[in-house]
């Protein structure tokens, strides 16, 4: 009986699998579904296709010449010192926006009140909702000679003289880290999230200390988003236009802003374009150096 009810069992459970095999809208190719995205990226091959091409140009007759000059001019030592500026200042609002952002991933992965999860989560999302050239504006009225952060130093005895911020790479730097910081605590935070807590245990009971089990446990299990949000943080801020702009102005000549003058005034697209390429290669490569060089400390982690 046992033998008859399991061979007849067999083609329900057959027919089962494959039903759960089947698309989940009959008739509907699989790629038709990815075709807004599909979409959305052809527009941007597309858009970078064209910059490519008009870096090539000449100004005035862009579409009809082909030229290297463009990127020869880039050899210039302005050229070199901004785009030096640039990863410069976004490697360090990388590492100081990561750090922050540690702390308040921990806690949004590890608190076991709902209420107090979608609060942090929308502190946390809160810059993101507002503009940002609100954001700069509001950075220039906290770091201006009469500001709020000159008027705290003064009124406890902490400087005499106002403290210059604006126009320099320290506010430049504090905007790219605020403006940013949502983009550290998201990956990581959820990287977080989806390692058990059954390895904090165990190495607490093997006598390990908090911090020993976050530098030891918690942090290499988690890498993969803590690269990942590292990654789109220095991705994010080598691109920045508006906080440079407002906060360093021509004084601190991010890659952004010369691209911004190269347009602007001088309508000299072709070599906006160049300028343009150099810098999406450069944070593109600085990006799958990054990767690489995570992977092979993740398997050397994994061989010891």
């Amino acid at each position: 009986m046992s033998a008859l009810t399991s061979s007849a069992a067999r083609p329900a459970a057959t027919s089962a699998a494959r039903g759960g095999d089947q698309p989940a809208l009959p008739g509907v190719p699989p790629w038709l579904l990815l075709a807004p995205i599909l979409a959305f990226l052809a527009v941007l091959i597309a858009a970078s296709l064209a910059v490519l091409r008009l870096s090539f140009g000449v100004p005035g007759n862009e579409w009809h010449t082909f030229t290297l000059q463009n990127y020869a001019d880039l050899a210039d030592p302005y050229f070199l010192k901004s785009l030096w500026l640039t990863l410069r200042l976004a490697f360090q609002s990388m590492v100081c926006a990561m750090l922050l952002a540690i702390p308040v991933a921990l806690a949004m992965a590890r608190t076991e009140s709902r209420f107090a999860r979608r609060m942090m989560l929308a502190c946390v999302l809160l810059p993101l909702l507002v503009n940002l050239l609100l954001q700069g504006y509001g950075w220039l009225v906290i770091l201006g000679p009469a500001g709020l952060l000159n008027h705290v130093l003064k009124a406890f005895g902490l400087a005499q003289h106002p403290v210059i911020w604006l126009y320099r790479e320290q506010g430049v730097l504090l905007g790219l880290i605020q403006t940013a910081f949502p983009l550290a605590v998201l990956p990581m935070s959820s990287a977080l999230r989806a390692v058990s807590r059954t390895f904090d245990e165990a190495a607490a009971t093997l006598g390990a200390s908090r911090w020993q089990t976050l530098w030891h446990v918690t942090l290499p299990l988690a890498m993969p988003g803590i690269v990942s949000g590292a990654l789109l943080v220095f991705a994010y801020n080598a691109s920045a236009f508006a906080v440079p702009l407002l906060l360093g102005g021509r004084r601190v000549p991010m890659l952004s802003v010369l691209v911004h003058d190269q347009v602007a005034p001088l309508l000299n697209w072709p070599a906006a374009s160049a300028s343009g390429v150099v810098l999406m290669g450069a944070t593109l490569a600085v990006m799958a150096f990054s990767q690489r060089l995570a992977r092979r400390l993740h398997r050397f982690e994994e061989s010891r």
